[in-house]
């Protein structure tokens, strides 16, 4: 089971996330599906969509390395490298033209073959120092 659950990880990461396909979000997303995160919780296939198509807006050459991947279980925990150019509104932050590269986790719970669960954490802080928004404490 966890050497399948982590190609569902895969899989999400490199057809939805790197490719925007989001007929494969439908097929491999739970319909209870439940995001959380530091700045939010999401809930529902139709919600993690719209999040995807924000950031695909403000980073239109969003890219999701797996750094590192394990699974245990119905647990799936990634650690990744989210990168792109900051070419359009952001987070309500108007275009820089700034490359970007953020590093972050994801939990995965994986049930009947679907993600139902995640929890993420990027590192925001330093998304929002790249984009000249925060500055280095002193």
């Amino acid at each position: 089971m966890p050497d399948t659950n982590t190609a569902i990880m895969r899989r999400f990461i490199d057809d939805v996330i790197n490719n925007a396909d989001y007929r494969v979000l439908r097929e491999l997303v739970h319909p209870d599906y439940v995001y959380r995160s530091p700045e939010q919780e999401l809930r529902g296939p139709d919600a993690l969509e719209a999040l995807f198509t924000a950031y695909r807006r403000g980073l239109p050459d969003l890219h999701v390395a797996i750094d590192d991947v394990f699974a245990s279980g119905d647990k799936v925990v990634a650690r990744i490298t989210l990168t792109g150019t900051h070419a359009g509104e952001l987070m309500g932050l108007p275009a820089t033209g700034q490359s970007v590269r953020v590093h972050g986790m994801v939990l995965s719970h994986v049930t009947h073959g679907r993600i139902a669960e995640e929890w993420e954490m990027l590192d925001m802080l330093g998304l929002l120092r790249q984009l000249g928004v925060a500055t280095q404490a002193a």
